[in-house]
């Protein structure tokens, strides 16, 4: 019985600029000699190629055109390949090909923004040169879409949900490469203003310190400012009493969720200074005297958030501006790209100090007072700003003691109640603070337990605990709300600091009666102590539960077990390394997110982790990890040294 002719390698598809000359292979095994002969068919007439009788077929790409290959045996015997299109691009020059090509996905069409109303069709269109032709595979938000697997996606009725940034990969063996990522908004119309397609902020108070004054203001001031910005739409972590490690993560995993047209706020107070026009904030475990080491750069920070394409970048720096030790040398900072986007507010003045007043039960800076009084109009910014500096001028607290500065490049009319038009990721990965939740916790002895969780700041949470009607054999309950013992030489609110944040937590109370209250610090676990009577028996009797808090974003900063977030993929260009072998995809930031789900929870334990966590020399720009430099503040009368 003779053996039937089997293809061992198919030809394959093509995708190439017009004059590119390549070779369809085409081979086959049987008993007796074999024959090639090769077909082409253009629109709908397919005939013979004269003289394409070998295995191989060079042919040079004029326009696009199917190919098969028909192979016969000495009996008579044949079979046809499968067929294969080569596509001819004829606007794309051949120039645009790497000088030795070897096939891989090269992108030549990108697609582009597009604005759609409710209910009308949706098309992206990209284009990839490739040998073999390339497969397509678009994204959305990050999530790959199981039915758009062609280089044009085709949505025939927009939802709003629809909105959002898409990409497209475009993958052979050779490799992949991904298109530039698209910001689509479905709507009734397109913003004829400015908008944000996010508005994220960081907030830093440092008010106690190991080796320099205590400070009052920052509390409250980060307080009410969290309050404001919320009410704006922006999504807000406020951070009490940062050391350097972890002024240095919390500014890691803000610019993770910064992405092209965001309004970023970067906003802290405390003990600072500047030198040379440069602004240095001091973390509270900053030796005395400090140098630039020991501290943080602003300009470092706002370097980076300009990487991330952010349509914003408001920095509010409620700090001193002199400059006390004169043997320090600068850091190297390179300078800031003209993007006309950055603002600069100053609560003070160069070389000049920022102060502290009482305000009613409440210590607030100067800056503070004004500025959250102005903060919800609808003006520019700067304009904005401006108002806040006039109402300080007038103050006659700190006339020829403090003055406003303002330093912008902002060259659009962007307002902070401008709209919310979101594109990216951002949002699915923010967890909500200030929230009331409620969880019922149940002792062995059926006691029931309503505890309440409320973040006050973002690293300070609110612990309640109400009893519930007690089973009839028990009587005589007390409850108790504590730290495990593992957890009492962890830091906690100390002295006046303490007060100020019972005295803030009346704003957010029911105003009805609890049976405990705790206060925890970056802390992740709370134990119940329960003491009743048992009525059969007149015995006192003990049980304890522990419950291990839910994690949001912020408290996970605090828990991780490395410090160093891999990076945010620019406008949510995923990269190949963005996504598991089985083909499902994580963005990046996602996981950066991922990775920091561990059960431990003091804020103290990421410096004694490993080196993730060391800093590279002041003058390496490669790492944000090398953000070193200081900031200084004084209370009022009192000098910043």
């Amino acid at each position: 019985m003779l053996k039937a002719i089997v293809i061992t390698e198919q030809p394959v598809s093509a995708s190439v600029p017009a004059g590119y000359s390549l070779t369809l292979r085409c081979r086959a095994e049987a008993c007796t000699s074999l024959r090639y002969q090769w077909f082409s068919q253009l629109q709908s007439a397919c005939c013979q190629i004269t003289g394409a009788t070998e295995p191989d077929l060079l042919i040079t790409a004029r326009e696009t055109q199917l190919y098969i290959c028909r192979i016969n045996d000495l009996q008579r015997n044949f079979t046809f390949s499968n067929w294969v299109k080569v596509e001819v691009h004829q606007r794309i020059a051949r120039d645009l090909l790497p000088e030795l090509w070897q096939g891989e996905p090269v992108i030549v069409i990108n697609p582009t923004v597009l604005e759609v109303k409710v209910g009308k069709e949706l098309q992206l269109q990209c284009a990839a040169l490739g040998i073999p032709a390339p497969h397509y595979q678009w994204y959305h938000n990050g999530k790959p879409m199981e039915d758009q697997k062609k280089k044009k996606l085709l949505i025939n009725s927009a939802k709003v949900s629809d909105s959002g940034t898409y990409l497209c990969c475009a993958a052979n063996s050779h490799g992949e490469h991904w298109t530039n990522a698209v910001d689509v908004h479905i709507g009734t119309c397109w913003p004829d203003t400015f908008f944000a397609t996010d508005k994220v902020a960081l907030l830093v108070g440092n008010n106690h310190y190991q080796n320099h004054p205590n400070l009052m203001a920052p509390i409250t001031d980060v307080f009410e400012l969290s309050l404001l910005l919320k009410k704006l739409g922006f999504r807000v972590v406020s951070l009490l009493d940062l050391n350097k490690v972890e002024m240095m993560i919390a500014v890691n995993q803000f610019l993770q969720l910064l992405g092209k047209g965001v309004y970023a706020i970067f906003y802290y107070a405390g003990h600072g200074y500047e030198h040379s026009g440069r602004n240095y904030m001091v973390p509270i475990d900053a030796p005395q005297p400090y140098a630039p080491e020991n501290c943080i750069s602003v300009q470092r920070i706002l370097h980076k958030m300009q990487q991330r394409q952010t349509a914003l970048n408001l920095i509010l720096l409620d700090t001193c501006r002199k400059w006390y030790n004169p043997q320090c040398a600068l850091s190297q900072v390179q300078p800031l790209e003209p993007w006309g986007n950055t603002v600069y507010g100053y609560a003070t003045s160069e070389d000049a100090e920022a102060y502290e007043v009482q305000d009613g039960e409440f210590s607030s800076g100067i800056f503070m007072k004004y500025l959250k009084k102005h903060i919800l109009q609808e003006k520019k910014v700067t304009h904005m700003l401006e108002d806040v500096l006039e109402d300080i001028g007038r103050d006659p607290l700190v006339t020829g003691k403090q003055v406003m500065e303002i330093k912008h490049t902002l060259k659009e009319a962007r307002a902070l109640t401008d709209p919310i038009y979101p594109t990216g990721l951002t949002a699915v990965l923010w967890g909500h603070s200030c929230e009331l939740l409620r969880e019922t916790v149940t002792f062995p002895c059926g006691i029931q337990v309503e505890l309440r969780f409320r973040e006050v700041f973002s690293n300070v949470m609110h612990v309640s605990a109400k009893l519930q009607a007690p089973p009839p054999h028990i009587a005589d309950v007390r409850l108790l709300l504590c730290r495990p013992a593992e957890m009492q030489d962890l830091a906690v609110l100390r002295g006046s600091q303490s007060d100020q944040v019972e005295s803030l937590l009346t704003s957010l109370s029911e105003h009805e009666e609890l049976d405990c209250v705790l206060r925890l610090c970056g802390l992740q676990k709370v134990q119940l102590d329960l003491h009743y009577t048992q009525l059969g028996t007149k015995q006192r009797a003990r049980e304890s539960l522990r419950k291990i808090l839910r994690k949001s974003l912020v408290a996970q900063l605090f828990s991780q077990k490395k410090c160093v977030i891999p990076p945010h993929q620019e406008a949510s260009k995923p990269t190949s390394s963005s996504y598991p072998k089985d083909g499902s995809m994580v963005p990046a930031a996602q996981k950066g997110l991922a990775s920091l789900e561990v059960e431990s929870g003091s804020s103290s334990q990421c410096s004694s982790q490993s080196n993730t966590c060391s800093e590279p020399e002041e003058n390496d720009e490669s790492d944000l990890s090398s953000l070193c430099s200081a900031l200084l503040r004084a209370s009022p009368g009192q000098n910043c040294s």
